[in-house]
């Protein structure tokens, strides 16, 4: 064989390595995927999503459907492509989704926590739809304090100068908005009984604060034991549909009328529902497993827009109460509120 025929071969064997190499090279990017749905108001493996004792539940002929995504944490270069052709899928900076500074064991451990009080904030929301309100308490009456001799511990406050208690951060507030000396009302309930007591805050003698002498805690009193047996999830973004789940459980009616259901976002102890990630991907996993309404966080609204899938209808929530509302609308054969872009 000539010189020059070798030395063309080589070019070209050489070539072909080295873009075999850039394609199995690692990239900084990862990949997100639809991930598994599922049903809140069933099981996983067998066992039963969220488990209800020493209560009544109903039976549902629909279904209530979290969504999720996959991270493709390893990503060569194929796979890039692949993404990038993708209707469903994303590629996104590697950062995005493990910062710098954190490992993927931290983030995943950060998830599991974040996840773990997704399912105490869902539960707290839901216990308060079905007629179970948050209770604020005194734990403690501090000596010398000015509460001395009129509050007493396990006094539950209902309200401070009228105003309705529904959180400790209200006591807290209130006591300060006002200069220390200024005689509080403060309405209690005390073994069944309620009672008021009138309280001058004294002033912090370290920063001059008014105080009333008490440390506070909050209890939501119910007769159920309410347990959510899927761990294999992690991050805050099913305490939406948690909540629904437990709220469409413990009523007798079906709130899913025999639909199927999908949504996202998550929720604080006051049931607000906030924005997450991986809107475009958590819409095609929804319409893949049978969903045909959304609902969708307010925050997340543009994004959704952006990203809509055909045959798949999307509510837009701020709230737990928005979510129901979309609920009762769309079994009774209503449209719920769209998303809009603002």
């Amino acid at each position: 064989m000539r010189r020059r025929g070798v030395t063309v071969i080589l070019g070209a064997l050489i070539t072909a390595l080295l873009a075999a190499g850039v394609m199995v090279a690692p990239m900084p990017y990862v990949v997100l995927k639809p991930g598994p749905t599922v049903d809140t108001l069933g099981s996983s493996d067998g066992t039963e999503v969220i488990q209800v004792t020493k209560g009544d539940t109903s039976k549902s002929t629909g279904q209530l459907r979290l969504t999720t995504v996959n991270v493709q944490s390893q990503v060569e270069l194929v796979w890039a492509i692949r993404g990038w052709l993708s209707d469903s899928d994303a590629v996104v900076p590697r950062e995005l989704i493990y910062p710098p500074d954190q490992s993927e064991k931290q983030v995943q451990e950060q998830n599991a926590q974040e996840w773990k009080a997704s399912q105490t904030s869902a539960e707290t929301v839901a216990l308060r739809e079905l007629g179970y309100p948050v209770q604020v308490f005194v734990r403690n009456v501090t000596a010398g304090g000015a509460a001395e001799g009129s509050l007493k511990a396990d006094d539950v406050i209902t309200a401070v100068d009228g105003t309705q208690i529904t959180k400790a951060g209200q006591v807290t507030d209130l006591v300060r908005a006002k200069p220390a000396g200024t005689e509080l009302t403060i309405s209690y309930v005390r073994a069944g009984t309620a009672g008021t007591a009138k309280i001058a805050a004294k002033a912090d003698p370290k920063d001059g604060t008014p105080r009333i002498g008490i440390e506070i805690d909050t209890k939501q009193p119910h007769p159920f034991e309410i347990n959510i047996d899927l761990d294999k999830i992690g991050g805050p973004s099913a305490g939406l549909m948690f909540s629904l789940g437990i709220i469409d459980k413990m009523r007798p009616e079906d709130m899913t009328g025999g639909k199927v259901i999908a949504g996202t976002g998550t929720i604080d102890d006051d049931g607000n529902v906030g924005a997450i990630g991986g809107i475009p991907q958590k819409l095609n996993g929804a319409k893949r497993d049978g969903a045909t309404l959304f609902l969708v966080p307010k925050d997340n609204c543009a994004e959704a827009l952006r990203n809509t899938v055909p045959g798949l209808t999307m509510a837009e929530v701020a709230t737990v109460d928005d979510a129901l509302t979309a609920l009762e609308t769309y079994v009774a054969g209503g449209t719920p509120k769209p998303c809009t872009a603002s």
